[in-house]
This record gives C-alpha cells, structure tokens and sequence, in this order.
C-alpha cells in the first residue's frame, strides 16, 4: 500500500506541476504578455489543462484510488496521507465526469475572452465582449450536463469555488445579511455628509505609492526573496509555490486607496498560500480549502487589519511622511474616516466594507439568471444598469465601469462571485476567536508589529491547504460550524456606529 501511495503522490505531483506551469503562465498574460501573444498562449494553455486533465482522469489513477480506499482508512483523518487521498478521490469522481476535449476547450475560451475583455473595457464596449461571452456560457451549459445529479444547474459551478456549497444556502445567508445591514446601512446613508474621503483624492506619483505599500506589506510579511508585487487590469494573487507568490496591484495617480487596499488584499490571499505546510508542496493540497476561505483572508488583511485605527495610528505618520503636501493638514482621526467612508460606488474592488455586499449579490443574482436562461446576453447592459440603480442608487455612465469592470466572466469564473461575500462573513467569524486568543491583537497593530496574528492564523488555518472541507476548515479555526453571519453585522454595526454617530442603531 505504501508503494502505491506514492506512486499515487508522485502522479499528483507532476499534474501540479502542469498546473503550476499554467499558473504561471497565466499570471504572465495577466500582467507582462504582449496583446499580440494571446492567441498563441490560448493554445497553449489549452494544451497544458487538457494533459493535466487527461493524466488525472485517467484509469490508472481511478485504480490507484481505489486500491488505496483501505489503506486511507487505515490512517488517521487528519494525516496528510489520509487527505491526500481523500481530496483526491472526491477531485477524481468530479474531473472524470468531464471529457479532456471540454477541460481544454475551456481553458482555450478563457485564454482567448481575457484578452477580448480588457480591449472591450477599453473601449467601454459590451457587443465587443458578447461573442466571448456566449462561449463561456455554452461551455458552461456543457460542462454542467457533465453532472446530472445537481438540483440547480448554477450549484454545479459553485461547488467548484466552494466545495458542498448550494445557490439556496447562499441565498439565505444573503437575505440574513440584508436584513441585518439594510435598516443601519439607510441610517448612514442620512449622516453622508458626516465623513468625506478628499484627503485620498489628489496628486500620489506612483512609485511612492509602490514603496509605501511595500513598506506595509513587508510588515505583514512579504519577502522579496519570494514574493512579487507588480502591476495589472484587475489585481489578483497567484501561488507558483508555497515560496513563490505573485501578487498584483493598480496604481491610480489622483486617488491613493486603490493600490493601497488592493495590496493589502492580494497580499492576504498570498499570506494563506505562503502559509501552507511544506509538506504540501507539488500536491492538490497545497492551497486554500476554498474561495470563501481564501477571501476571508484577503478581507481580513485589507479590512479589519488595514482599515482599523490602531493600524493607522502606526502607519499614518509613515504616510505623512510619504506625502507630505497631501497629508500634513490631515489629522489621524480625518484620514481614517475618509478610508471608512461609506458610499455607493461603481467599482466593486473599490467600494467600502458596507456597500461591497451588495455588488456582490447583484452579480450573484445575475449569474444564476445567465445560467437558468433568464436573462438574454445581449440585454446584460440594460440589466446590469437597472438592478445597479435600484440597489446602490447610481446612473451607470458607461460599460467599463457597470456590466465590463470585472475579469471574472471572461475567465469563465461563474460561480466565483458568492465567495467574495462569504468571505467577508468568515473573515469576522475567524477575528473574533483571533480576539480571543490574542487580547492585546491591537495594541501590538500600534507598535507595527503583525506576525503574532500571522503566526495564528499560519498555524490555525493556513498550514491545513486543502486537507478539510470549507466546512471542517471553519470548524477547526472557530469551534463552531457552519458560517454565521452576526459576527460581521457586529462588526460593520461597531465600527461604522462609532464613525457615524449611531452606536444603539
């Protein structure tokens, strides 16, 4: 049992090492590729998922998997062995159900709508993306037939982001979320005027902006002996290795909170990658146990840690310093409000902790009606701008900042979007244990010193990957199951109570 399992470990192997390589190759398209280069690197990539795919499904790996049901039994749960297996079976009996043809046809449509997307958002162009679009939509239709015992066609692509997750759990979690948030979020809205965000609005040249961030991120623990800060369309984080991490921001000259929060986000999810026991390494294993998971961390870095007071108190002086002329006038207390500011925006990455919920549940709305065949593709503008209007109160001026801002689509990410708000809600169930556990969390932020939570989250969550399920995961950060969403009604109600004057509301 023993030979076979690592003739098992060293077949996983060389498919992560595929996967790593497209990986890579990706990030190169999304960040230093020449535009000329993406039909080619569609092809390739295309080539790279189907042999992946090919050399996982294949018979000799059902065999193996099979042979070595006993031995897992054999072992404790939590072993790496035991999960290697085990992660790999429940990943085999999905891939299988999935024809090479199809995995690389996917991953050609996705190479190819990347680069048609970034000249439609140029050009604030929808028509000139819908081709690309319906592509990915028929794809998708194909790869769900692949999985005939789902209730909700739109179920299948969620559990590829969030394992043993369903549309109608989310749904609820959602309505849960708006009925704590809406009441409080109107009772804000009244007291606008209260805070202002100018002090981030003015000239920030952009390699100031880069070192200042890097001096942030090396406090959280960016190495450059094994991390990368770089550039791109839409920021994003991508692991190579447990001690190679890619990460990416977008500088803004006239408005400094992009690339500053951006950074702080990617970085996080770089953070749950590069905490990974090396144990791990070169195997499905080594990654977060799922998006919502994966989200939680790159919220908690930008937002309970980035967006908190004690924070500021150390770093605002470090700013200052930066930009002078912008930030000399500006006192502590006016810079942090302006950062917390609460106020309909049209970009998700960019908007404030209280509004980002609700783009992300228009995009899950509009997803589940893309998939069900409830929406024409070609009304999505129209669509989009409607249900923006009604739920964030603003006029949509063009394609690239509504229906086009986002990446996701053109990857072929559908499913994607619901993890982003299930991770803001893990993230605050995950801080109050974090509390718990470290009391003085705080007053260390003052002194800029940010391992003593890095460390507890290494050991409590990043060090597992992917051994557990979402669920199990959460189970073993917090001691409680299942995802609750009062935690980060407490949270937002504190934090934005205080800021606005409506504690009691």
């Amino acid at each position: 049992m023993e030979e076979k399992f690592l003739e098992l470990k060293q077949r996983l192997m060389e498919i992560a090492d595929l996967n790593k390589a497209a990986g890579l190759l990706g990030w190169d398209q999304r960040v230093m590729m020449p535009p000329a280069g993406a039909a080619a690197r569609a092809e390739v990539l295309a080539t790279l998922g189907k042999i992946a795919h090919e050399k996982f499904t294949s018979d000799e790996m059902g065999k193996l998997l099979e042979d070595l049901q006993s031995y897992e039994e054999s072992l404790p749960y939590d072993s790496d062995e035991a999960s290697l297996i085990r992660v790999a079976r429940k990943d085999y009996e999905k891939n299988v159900r999935v024809p090479a043809s199809l995995r690389a046809e996917m991953s050609r449509a996705s190479s190819q709508a990347q680069q048609v997307w970034v000249e439609a958002r140029q050009k604030s162009d929808f028509h000139h993306f819908l081709p690309m679009l319906e592509r990915q939509i028929e794809l998708r239709h194909r790869y769900i037939e692949c999985f005939p015992n789902f209730q909700d066609p739109y179920d299948v692509l969620l559990d590829d982001f969030e394992r043993d997750m369903r549309s109608e759990e989310v749904k609820s979690t959602f309505d849960q979320l708006k009925e704590g948030l809406l009441p409080f979020m109107e009772a804000v809205r009244e007291r606008a005027d209260l805070v202002s965000d100018a002090p981030l609005h003015g000239h920030f040249p952009v390699e100031q902006q880069r070192t200042f961030c890097l001096e942030i991120l090396k406090h959280f623990g960016f190495d450059p002996n094994g991390w990368r800060l770089d550039p791109t369309v839409h920021p994003f984080a991508s692991s190579i290795a447990i001690q190679d991490i890619r990460i990416t921001t977008r500088y803004y000259e006239n408005f400094l909170a992009p690339a500053l929060f951006g950074s702080m986000h990617e970085c996080g999810h770089g953070l749950y990658e590069n905490g990974v026991s090396p144990s791990l390494e070169r195997t499905l294993l080594a990654r977060g146990a799922s998006h919502g998971l994966h989200e939680s961390q790159s919220r908690m870095w930008e937002n309970l840690v980035g967006r908190s007071l004690p924070f500021w108190r150390y770093f605002y002086p470090k700013l200052q310093q930066t930009f002078p002329l912008q930030f000399s006038m500006v006192s502590l207390d006016q810079f942090y409000k302006a950062i917390n500011k609460v106020q309909p925006s049209f970009i998700r990455v960019e908007a404030d902790e209280a509004t980002y919920n609700l783009h992300i549940i228009l995009r899950f709305e509009i997803e589940r009606e893309m998939i069900h065949g409830e929406i024409e593709l070609r009304d999505l503008p129209e669509v989009w701008n409607s249900r923006f209007k009604d739920y964030l109160g603003l006029e949509i001026p063009n394609d690239s900042v509504g229906v086009l801002q986002d990446i996701h689509w053109s990857m072929g990410l559908i499913g994607y979007f619901p993890t982003y708000s299930l991770g803001n809600i893990i993230a605050c169930q995950i801080w109050e244990k974090v509390l718990e556990d470290i009391p003085d969390l705080y007053e260390q932020f003052e002194r800029g010193q940010f391992m003593a939570l890095r460390e507890w989250l290494r050991e409590n969550l990043h060090r597992h990957g992917r051994k557990f399920t979402p669920r199990e995961t959460l189970q073993k950060v917090t001691g409680k199951a299942g995802i609750d969403v009062q935690p980060y009604l407490r949270y937002l109600k504190t934090k934005f109570g205080e800021i606005y004057g409506l504690n009691g509301v």
